[in-house]
């Protein structure tokens, strides 16, 4: 796996926080997710809220699922935009994020446009993970 570029760290962060604007929310929190692959494509999603909350769709989960459904088949970095204070994707997400990425897999999250992007590894969010 590459590093990722600042040209793509800005590309996430911009297409993230554009696609949070259509989550479709029962609660409060609008979250956007942009997930590049390992050809430098970016794929996009939000958070889809059903009224019988297990029925909920992560933005994680939405943009990876995208990813695959563009024939992408390795996660190299995943950027989560959302208004909240010291946030991580979930267990389920971070589940997904093994499953088409891996430990080196980074993820990003902002809590405001021009926000501090806080950086962490797959790994350094799950780190007894099965591999």
């Amino acid at each position: 796996m590459t590093e990722t570029s600042e040209v793509d760290l800005h590309r996430l962060g911009l297409e993230a926080w554009a696609v949070r604007d259509a989550a479709r929310l029962i609660g409060a929190t609008s979250v956007g997710c942009a997930v590049l692959d390992d050809l430098g494509r970016v794929f996009v999603g939000c958070n889809i809220e059903h009224r019988f909350r297990s029925h909920d769709i992560h933005a994680e989960i939405n943009a990876i699922s995208s990813l695959v459904a563009g024939g992408g088949s390795y996660l190299r970095a995943v950027f989560i935009a959302a208004e909240r204070q010291r946030f991580t994707p979930c267990g389920g997400c971070l589940d997904w994020i093994f499953e088409i990425g891996d430990e080196i897999t980074h993820v990003f999250t902002q809590s405001t446009v021009d926000g501090a992007i806080v950086s962490h590894t797959a790994g350094e969010l799950m780190p007894y993970y099965p591999r």
